[in-house]
């Protein structure tokens, strides 16, 4: 027995994505009773895991920061094929999804998974030290992204309700693309050791003193059942969606909660890797993974839904509304304050975790 749950312990990422990937061609426009539904849901879930897992080979084949962008380009692609899938059916209920989604993404990305990344390090550390260069630059961007699209909507006249304009959302779209490009170009090419671990004394850690790289034959293979394990979860969530909102109504709860599942499904798997690198005290690899799917998710999510717009019916509704542009500003001060610094203790882990609960709460009862 041993034997078997160790063989599968070490085969599951090359199965799962291929078992969900049966299911969801034997389950594809049908209608899912609840046993289905289950058996849907943990496909869903062992496919994203096993996503994260293939990303995470990749990561470590190519080395920092190449690796943090990877796995959040994977985490996004997850989301943004969710929410597409979700609207594409939706009508006018969904015309929020996609702001839902994104701001939940933010908040999860920049107070969750920075602040439990902090929290992990201090704890063991007493101070967690990480490049301040690099993490303002990203933080800034972040800040930029979430600004242009999700707190100014609200601010514009053209069109009625916290919307843009066409020529607006075409803005918007361009700029969160050319934004998140020049980052990438910025962390991967111009200046990377912005981006890379350092020690306590300051010094860049430019080596993977964990484990040897793995070959190029099992990277491409990871790639492979990435690609698999991410068409399986776009199916998948197509398919039990209709179960999720219909489980957010009866349970009388807003239908922004929907994003909020999302996002939370989609970022499980990366807060765990970003915790992970924050106990080898690389706090400054989990602050490129949560600052990194943060950017990804808005300047990659924004432009696709801004595409999608053209044949979807109803209306894209992007800006926030009151309570949640209390809470983004709040996150972007206090964010501020912990990265210029370069270096982090337990309350400001436990700040950022504070704003989380804070979002949590209020989208549970607004």
């Amino acid at each position: 027995m041993k034997t078997r749950l160790r063989s599968f312990a070490v085969r599951w990422p090359a199965v799962v994505p291929v078992v969900a990937f049966v299911v969801l061609v034997l389950t594809w426009g049908s209608s899912l009773g609840a046993g289905l539904v289950a058996l849907v849901g943990c496909c869903l879930a062992g496919a994203v895991l096993a996503a994260v897992h293939h990303a995470e080979v990749i990561a470590h084949r190519v080395g920092e920061p190449f690796g943090s962008l990877v796995l959040a380009l994977a985490v996004t692609v997850i989301e943004v094929a969710l929410i597409v899938t979700l609207m594409a059916d939706g009508g006018d209920k969904s015309s929020s999804l996609a702001r839902d989604t994104v701001f939940a993404a933010v908040m999860i990305t920049c107070n969750g998974i920075v602040g439990l990344s902090l929290l992990v390090c201090a704890a063991r550390r007493r101070v967690a030290v990480f490049n301040p260069e690099g993490t303002a630059a990203a933080f800034g961007t972040v800040a930029t992204l979430a600004g242009l699209s999700l707190a100014l909507p609200t601010f514009t006249t053209s069109t009625p309700g916290p919307r843009f304009s066409p020529p607006q959302l075409v803005f918007a779209a361009l700029a969160a693309l050319v934004l998140y490009g020049l980052f990438v170009a910025t962390q991967t090419v111009r200046h990377r050791d912005y981006f890379l671990p350092v020690t306590a004394e300051g010094a860049v850690i430019d080596t993977d003193d964990h484990a040897h790289p793995p070959s190029t034959r099992t990277a491409l293979v990871s790639l492979g059942l990435l690609a698999l394990a991410l068409v399986s979860v776009v199916g998948l969530a197509k398919g039990v969606s209709p179960t999720i909102e219909s489980a957010v109504a009866a349970a009388g709860l807003p239908a922004s909660v929907v994003g909020v599942v999302i996002a939370l499904l989609v970022l499980l798997p990366e807060t765990i890797a970003a915790v992970r690198a924050a106990r080898r005290d690389r706090v400054q690899t989990s602050l490129n993974l949560g600052l990194g799917s943060a950017m990804a998710s808005i300047g990659l999510t924004i432009p696709a839904v801004a595409v999608a717009s053209v044949w979807m019916e109803g209306p894209l509704v992007l800006g926030l509304g009151a309570s949640h542009m209390v809470l983004l500003a709040l996150t972007l001060v206090v964010g501020t304050l912990t990265v210029i610094p370069g270096r982090a203790t337990l309350l400001q882990g436990g700040v950022h975790l504070a704003l989380l609960g804070a979002y949590v709460v209020l989208a549970v009862s607004p």
